[in-house]
């Protein structure tokens, strides 16, 4: 089969396709034939730095999420033929993965954030594909959404999602915002702080991106950094279950909820459709379909 091999920090433009051998099946494991996958910052960093650490199996076929059918069911449930979802869980860092959005915007908003119909939710740094599937699931409830890109050019495709107030990131929120009861942190620690001290009292906020390029707060005091009241959570979508994905389907098929697509590459393209991702040339999910 072809596919992505990582074994060190790697270039868009120079990723390339190479023959692998097809995995074999292990008892508890099933092997699938993958008809198209998504595009994940997650993986654009496991590309660019994170592919040194130790804990990477390499050499690696990087990919967290993936569509497909099985192609052999080992001692499984399942039967060959029958179509699945595969997501997480170690995905293109323990082991192979293929190369998460609904189910992080999904855990982030409701088992993090407790979202409820009537709140005023702000998602800082929402022109990525969480963000827009964020912006879907929480309008969809019911809530006022206030969101933020930091591309003027780009306010136009938050009104276009359904966002109450489109906002223009400049940095700082302080003096912008009012009335938030809730917070979906995208940017990062790059702007976790002004988050946290441009909200209210009682406010919720979950930390689940790291589009801003940083991943950690050095000399992070959470008794003096946290203002009185506010509450800081983070979503770790490492572990989905299949209750959660059967709820998550359910939601999308109860409130007519269709992807935001960005673009689809043919597998064949895989490197032009990161070098895109990482120029952030298209708007939405990327997708890449399998060749035939």
């Amino acid at each position: 089969m072809k596919a992505v091999l990582l074994t060190e920090p790697t270039e868009a433009k120079n990723i390339v396709l190479r023959q692998c051998a097809i995995p074999e099946v292990k008892p508890g494991w099933v092997l699938v034939r993958i008809m198209a996958f998504g595009l994940n910052h997650s993986e654009q960093i496991l590309r660019q730095s994170e592919i040194t650490a130790p804990y990477i199996k390499k050499p690696i076929i990087p990919g967290i999420e993936c569509v497909g059918e099985i192609a052999d069911a080992s001692d499984s449930h399942f039967s060959v033929g029958e179509k699945v979802v595969a997501l997480m869980g170690g995905m293109g860092r323990s082991f192979n993965g293929s190369y998460a959005t609904y189910f992080t915007a999904w855990g982030s908003l409701f088992e993090c954030l407790h979202l409820k119909p009537d709140d005023t939710l702000l998602i800082r740094g929402a022109t990525c594909a969480l963000g827009y599937a964020a912006i879907q699931l929480a309008k969809a409830f019911g809530c006022k959404v206030l969101a933020t890109t930091h591309r003027e050019s780009k306010l136009h495709l938050l009104e276009q999602a359904g966002v109450d107030l489109p906002l223009l990131d400049t940095g700082s929120l302080k003096g912008k915002i009012a009335g938030v009861t809730k917070a979906l942190e995208l940017v990062g620690p790059k702007t976790l702080m002004d988050t946290l001290n441009c909200i209210e009292k009682g406010v919720i906020v979950c930390q689940t991106g790291v589009l801003g390029g940083i991943y950690s707060l050095n000399n992070f005091d959470p008794i003096k950094d946290i203002p009185n009241g506010v509450f800081l959570t983070g979503f770790y979508s490492n572990m989905p279950t299949q209750d959660v994905m059967d709820d998550i389907f359910d939601y999308l098929n109860i409130y007519h909820l269709l992807p935001g697509i960005g673009k689809v590459y043919p597998f064949s393209q895989i490197a032009k459709a990161c070098e895109d991702m990482d120029a952030g040339r298209v708007n939405g999910k990327i997708v890449i379909k399998l060749d035939e």
